[in-house]
């Protein structure tokens, strides 16, 4: 296996001033304009956004909508399943569906933007983040934090129209985006923490719903956790030989050969776990809506099996396009339970 170009020397082919590490927040025009590594080619933010706004958007991944997604699907899993639960729907809860999409895609794009701010020195360092907004120069990291602030804001409007035990868990869950960004410096499993972040979303639409936690959003979230560690240990695979070179933690360096041993382990548990919260969660004497929903992890299930068959870690591409098609592995979960509603 190849090592990978050393990143500071791959990005002055592209943008020179990406190797400056002080550049960011002293340069008052920005670097010019690079195409991010793993950006989805024709996205609309190259497209379409307005030239001086692409820094930003693409600081906030609007031109890789898959963590939306990642973010997004736990919140509908965890609405739905409180909708079977309790076999009621509401006009709010067409809000509570929307507005968990809109405060998705503000608090990726926000959690993002501290990420980055806290690892612009190593992004800066690994081939496939090196051209990324702050390392590249073409935003400082005052005007980062004052963008990552107007998201956060925006979305705790949205947060605002929802019930008060649901507002207080949308505040508590800043905790865990704020600590991500660090745990690779300091655990061999940054991916735990990731998935504590991502999948808050099962937690606070369930009360959104019900007006209080309940134990089959508990164990959705940790099934959305171990979905996390799976296909977020494929992902890190990428940067896995970068990661060793600077110091970096992750899962996938931590497993080496033995990943594909692991993703069985978590896939296991992902599916049991979505299982279990689909029977704690089930009415009484609705057999018919049991298995229904039941469906709903069974078939994640196979395209995890799927995913794990097509894993490479030599492949970056490759390990691309499985970490994305978790979007669809999520929707069949959606799918199954909205069916599971009205049946």
């Amino acid at each position: 296996m190849q090592p990978k170009t050393p990143a500071p020397e791959a990005s002055d082919k592209t943008a020179p001033e990406a190797s400056d590490k002080t550049a960011p927040e002293a340069r008052d025009t920005p670097a010019p304009e690079a195409r991010i590594a793993d950006a989805v080619t024709g996205n609309w933010v190259d497209r379409l956004a307005p030239r001086g706004t692409r820094p930003y958007l693409r600081l906030s991944r609007a031109d890789r909508p898959i963590g939306t997604w990642l973010l997004l699907l736990p919140c509908w899993w965890g609405l739905l399943l409180a909708m079977v639960a309790s076999d009621s729907a509401g006009w709010f809860d067409l809000w509570i569906f929307a507005g968990c999409g809109i405060g998705a895609f503000l608090m990726r794009g926000a959690g993002c933007t501290w990420n980055d701010i806290t690892d612009r020195d190593i992004d800066g360092s690994v081939e496939r983040t090196a051209l990324r907004p702050i390392p590249a120069g073409q935003v400082g990291v005052r005007g980062a934090l004052v963008w990552m602030c107007v998201q956060a804001l925006l979305a705790l409007g949205i947060l605002l129209t929802f019930n008060i035990a649901a507002i207080g868990l949308g505040i508590l869950a800043l905790l865990p985006v704020a600590i991500y960004p660090f745990a690779k410096r300091f655990t061999w499993w940054p991916q735990v923490f990731l998935g504590l972040a991502f999948n808050w979303g099962a937690l606070l639409a369930w009360t959104a719903h019900s007006g209080s936690l309940g134990w089959p959003a508990v164990v959705l979230y940790l099934a959305g956790i171990s979905w996390t560690l799976f296909y977020d240990t494929i992902y890190a695979h990428q940067d896995a030989e970068d990661d060793a070179l600077i110091g970096v933690k992750s899962t996938a360096r931590l497993f080496g050969t033995d990943t594909p041993i692991w993703l069985r382990r978590f896939l296991v548990i992902t599916v049991a776990l979505l299982g279990y919260a689909v029977i704690l969660a089930a009415p009484s004497g609705e057999i018919g809506t049991l298995v229904i929903a039941l469906a709903g992890p069974w078939a994640m299930g196979w395209h995890m099996v799927w995913q794990l068959g097509q894993f490479k870690p030599d492949d970056g591409p490759g390990l691309t396009r499985i970490f994305r098609s978790n979007r669809d592995a999520g929707l069949v979960v959606v799918t199954f339970f909205a069916i599971a509603l009205l049946a």
